[in-house]
């Protein structure tokens, strides 16, 4: 961080649920046991529905959430329209909320700090930061300036900085691993709680990782061909196994299946695997924040 940067800080006074849920503290907690899994939401439904299924904390999707306005993935969504999003998932349920916040949204390090900086201050518990923009690697030390002002934004116990590195995902020119390696831990030195690798596949690579990299490490199943499930990783070492837009690319290709059904033969098979409506309002009928709730219904 370069000397006499001024930074946003966090009022810890605007951020009761984080304080006074110990929202931040118990999904931090998460992180020292065997390893838990993390799915991916992309709106405040989507976020019930897998609190309901019973998991202990939810991060978001920005792939997902670019989905559901109809655009591509990639920094396609501003970040006030990302920070709205993912305060509204965070409003609409009682488990801790982590966001995906693409790479940071802003040329420099004080623009990442105040984009973390309102991400706590609307109730998330941390977030995914990643190191590379329009398909290339930053350089390690410009993207550990902006992890450390992440971390002077927003003090560590109160909100979870999870380092995304993209070696693998967009390429090197040399040793991945080892570049992977060193970036990890560059970015830990920075203030990152936890470091994740998307784009590695193979058991052995992810072994070695777990063995280089001193502190949790977060993996995403789904994303290559070569799938490894959750159970597997976990006895890799892994700490944190999320899913990326895979559950919202799963919910896209049966509203996909279903639509041709209905277009090509008018049949309504797809129904049979549908929430029945009662169902749906029982569950949504049950008491959420009113800042996710919109102002009328249409």
């Amino acid at each position: 961080m370069a000397p006499g940067m001024h930074l946003p800080a966090v009022d810890r006074r605007r951020y009761p649920r984080l304080m006074s849920n110990g929202l931040a503290a118990s999904f931090l907690a998460l992180h020292e046991g065997r390893g838990f899994v993390l799915p991916n939401a992309w709106d405040a439904g989507s976020a019930r529905i897998l609190e309901q299924a019973g998991f202990p904390a939810i991060a978001t999707t920005s792939a997902g959430i670019a989905w559901s306005w109809g655009v591509a993935d990639g920094g396609t969504i501003g970040g006030d329209a990302m920070l709205d999003r993912v305060a509204e998932i965070a409003a609409a349920v009682r488990v801790p909320v982590t966001a995906d916040l693409e790479a940071g949204y802003g040329d420099g390090p004080a623009d990442v700090a105040r984009t973390v900086a309102r991400a706590a201050e609307r109730g998330l518990v941390g977030a995914n930061l990643e190191d590379s923009v329009d398909g290339r690697l930053r350089d390690a030390g410009e993207f550990a300036d902006r992890l450390a002002a992440a971390r002077a934004a927003a003090p560590r116990g109160t909100f979870v900085l999870n380092a995304r590195t993209d070696a693998y995902f967009v390429g090197t020119n040399g040793d991945t691993f080892a570049e992977t390696v060193d970036r990890a831990h560059r970015y830990l030195a920075a203030g990152a709680d936890c470091i994740f690798v998307p784009g590695v596949d193979d058991e052995a690579t992810i072994r070695r990782l777990v063995a280089a990299i001193p502190a949790p490490l977060n993996i995403v199943a789904g994303l290559t061909a070569n799938l490894i499930d959750a159970p597997t990783l976990f006895s890799l070492g892994v700490k944190r196994v999320s899913v990326g837009g895979g559950l919202a690319r799963t919910a896209l290709g049966v509203l996909e299946r279903a639509a041709r059904e209905l277009r090509e033969s008018g049949t309504l098979g797809f129904l049979d695997d549908a929430i029945a409506y009662a169902e749906v309002q029982r569950r949504f009928r049950a008491p959420a924040a009113a800042s996710a709730v919109p102002d009328s219904a249409g």
